[in-house]
């Protein structure tokens, strides 16, 4: 379980606003923002720790300095930040012995001296795990296994979100996981590919694994709401919002919706496990705003952009709260 146990060394991040005294600012208060996530909202943890930058990015529509993104571009987690009118967010690992534009410089131990005791009660705690735990047990067992393994995962989550809530945290915001089965690298990498896919082409069985989870983790948030006194717990439907990108990719304007951007092989997936988005022999679309997948794994800035603006729009949450909500009350 890498994507649970992890979040505390890897992904823990600070959202600092821009200018807390701006007329046009959507929080009353500075927003502070912790995440837990795996890859898909890693804003450059995972590249700190292998010491490097990732490699194969293409010219990005936003004019920014983001690095150690697995996308070409912005995350949803950025497009959710800039909605408070905030910074991006700052990997937890690169803030060992990095400065901060403010001149901050925090480290486990003094993250309080950053934004002060009342504000981690204050924060928002946003948990975005579950799909790296998932795309391992199908990559060992068989879709049966998985089920069984599913509760297990669920239970690890219940516990990090019980660990916040007593050291203090309050409002939860709460992601469930997406459509595994759509991923170019699933698809390319699965021998039983072809008599188990759905009309858009997805895998059946990890899109039926992955909603047994987010049923269940739905469930938990559901009984949490009720134990967690004072407790504002939001859960996420990003798995109904994702799979439309595939479903009606028209739509959105994506072409090849299972092919990835960057990735080795050209159609249909453009995914090879030998050669890699970033490493020698790999290739480029000249567009990546036609493409939900950049590397057959994560997504691109323009999926990552309409994922975000869904998200914002309440229609996926419950219940049916505001993303900024938490830094106005």
């Amino acid at each position: 379980m890498v994507a649970v146990k992890g979040i505390i060394s890897i992904s823990v991040v600070l959202c600092l606003i821009l200018n807390i005294v701006c007329v046009d600012c959507w929080c009353k208060r500075k927003p502070v923002i912790f995440n837990f996530g795996d890859s898909n909202s890693d804003t450059g943890g995972y590249a700190v720790t292998r010491g490097r930058l990732w490699k194969g990015r293409t010219s990005s529509t936003s004019s920014m300095h983001l690095s150690g993104r697995l996308s070409d571009g912005k995350l949803v987690l950025d497009f959710l930040c800039e909605s408070l009118r905030s910074n991006y967010l700052s990997p937890y690992l690169e803030s060992l012995g990095s400065n901060f534009s403010n001149g901050a410089n925090f480290a486990i131990s003094g993250a309080e001296n950053l934004v002060g005791r009342d504000e981690f009660k204050d924060a928002k705690y946003m948990i975005d795990i579950g799909q790296n735990d998932l795309w391992a047990a199908f990559h060992h067992s068989s879709y049966v296994q998985v089920i069984k393994k599913i509760p297990s995962f669920i239970s690890e989550i219940e516990d990090a979100i019980w660990n916040l809530y007593e050291n203090g945290a309050r409002n939860f915001w709460v992601h469930n996981t997406g459509p595994l089965g759509c991923l170019p690298e699933r698809l390319a990498t699965t021998p039983r590919y072809g008599g188990e896919a759905d009309q858009y082409g997805c895998l059946k069985e990890m899109n039926e694994g992955a909603r047994v989870f987010n049923d269940k983790l739905q469930l938990l948030c559901d009984q949490l709401r009720y134990k967690m006194k004072n407790a504002s717990i939001t859960y996420v439907d990003a798995y109904s919002i994702k799979y439309d990108l595939f479903a009606n990719s028209a739509k959105y304007g994506f072409e090849n919706p299972l092919m990835a951007c960057c990735g080795y092989g050209g159609p249909p997936f453009n995914y090879n496990s030998s050669i890699k988005c970033g490493e020698k022999g790999y290739t480029v679309c000249k567009e990546g705003s036609r493409y939900i997948s950049w590397d057959g794994i994560h997504y691109t800035e323009a999926a990552n952009q309409i994922i975000a603006s869904k998200i914002l729009s309440t229609n996926y949450s419950s219940p049916q709260i505001n993303f900024n909500y938490f830094c106005n009350n």
